[in-house]
């Protein structure tokens, strides 16, 4: 089973040249990030979604990054500036720390306190949350306490408890909205989630191998290795009750903006996670996720934040439990005396990430 597995593993969201050729006709936005067009006519190379005249298809080279097309003797277009952070990215990593103020409020900020906070009119703040996560910002902040709920039934001792602890009015209101937000029942999920399918595929990134993988409320996973298999199994070890899948040519495209985040953790990764742990690991998790790229911390740091100044151990398991790297940026915790501690997927990647934000940081 394993080999068939990885066998039906596809390589990145645009593994041909003529997947890639497609996307620039298109200008699909998404291929952002996953790759660039050199055109040998002018000597400049741009982002697949380019807003430029398309080129002939027999003056164009694809490289997979822009130093690559640098060293190939190709300078940055001044129009798509595909060596900078594009105008959707900041704009989605402007949303990004707004969706982590509504993560880390107790009550939901008001939609006029959420848009000054993006220095944006209310009306137009609305517009632009709803075109990057997809929904509204009520809707969102309505789907993290339905999220909160799921944690708290796999930690309560009753579902009503849960119900409460959650901010839930009443048992009526949350039994409605269950399903559609948690992605199963309540007894279902006290169970442990049996029946969850995840689709995963690999892909090679700067690092080496990455596998993403991803359940219909998120991405659940973002492994690092050297060989797929090897990630396949790490996999089924951590979901050993879920229904595990090939991704379709679909989920490409998740992969492909994954390993583009990869390379750039600066711009912000505009894809929902479902986060699944302990409350404990949970705890520790959120908190990662407030550390800015090209910064660090400690564990003992991270300890004191929680109120538990003894449970440094405790806090370094659940770092490296962590099964989505990068996005929840467990790299970014070292030392209290600034070096590196162990790293799930090698001290040597770890070391590169904190490095390649770094620079991105001194640049920006």
């Amino acid at each position: 089973m394993m080999a068939k597995l990885v066998e039906l593993m596809t390589g990145d969201g645009f593994p041909t040249d003529d997947e890639r050729w497609k996307a620039v006709v298109a200008r699909d936005k998404s291929a952002d990030g996953a790759f660039v067009v050199c055109v040998r006519t002018t000597g400049i190379y741009c982002r697949p979604g380019c807003p430029a005249r398309t080129p002939h298809r027999k003056n164009i080279l694809f490289q997979p990054t822009c130093e690559a097309a640098e060293r190939a003797g190709f300078r940055a277009c001044k129009r798509c500036r595909p060596n900078s952070v594009s105008p959707d990215a900041e704009q989605a990593a402007v949303i990004a720390q707004i969706c982590r103020r509504i993560e880390t409020s107790q009550e939901v900020p008001s939609l006029d306190m959420l848009a000054k906070g993006a220095g944006l009119s209310a009306s137009r703040f609305h517009r632009v949350f709803k075109s990057v996560t997809g929904v509204t910002p009520r809707a969102y902040a309505a789907t993290l306490r339905a999220e909160r709920a799921g944690r708290s039934l796999r930690s309560s001792k009753s579902v009503t408890e849960a119900i409460h602890a959650s901010g839930f009015g009443s048992s009526g209101r949350f039994y409605e909205s269950a399903p559609s937000r948690l992605g199963m029942t309540p007894t279902q999920l006290r169970a442990g989630g049996r029946g969850t399918t995840i689709q995963f595929a690999t892909a090679d990134c700067w690092l080496g191998k990455v596998l993403v993988a991803a359940t219909d409320r998120g991405i659940c996973a973002i492994m690092f290795g050297d060989e797929p298999d090897e990630l396949i199994r790490d996999l089924v070890r951590r979901f050993p009750e879920a229904e595990l899948k090939p991704g379709d040519k679909g989920f490409n495209r998740t992969v492909a903006t994954v390993v583009a985040y990869v390379r750039q953790p600066a711009r912000g990764l505009d894809l929902p996670l479902d986060i699944l742990g302990t409350a404990f690991q949970q705890q520790v998790w959120e908190l990662l996720r407030t550390i800015p790229a090209g910064s660090t911390t400690t564990y003992t740091e991270i300890a004191q934040r929680l109120g538990r100044p003894s449970a440094v151990r405790a806090v370094a398991s659940a770092c490296a439990a962590n099964p989505i790297s990068v996005a929840i940026p467990c790299h970014r915790v070292v030392r209290t005396d600034g070096s590196l501690a162990g790293y799930y997927w090698g001290i040597e990647r770890k070391e590169k990430l904190i490095e390649r934000e770094r620079g991105e940081s001194e640049q920006s």
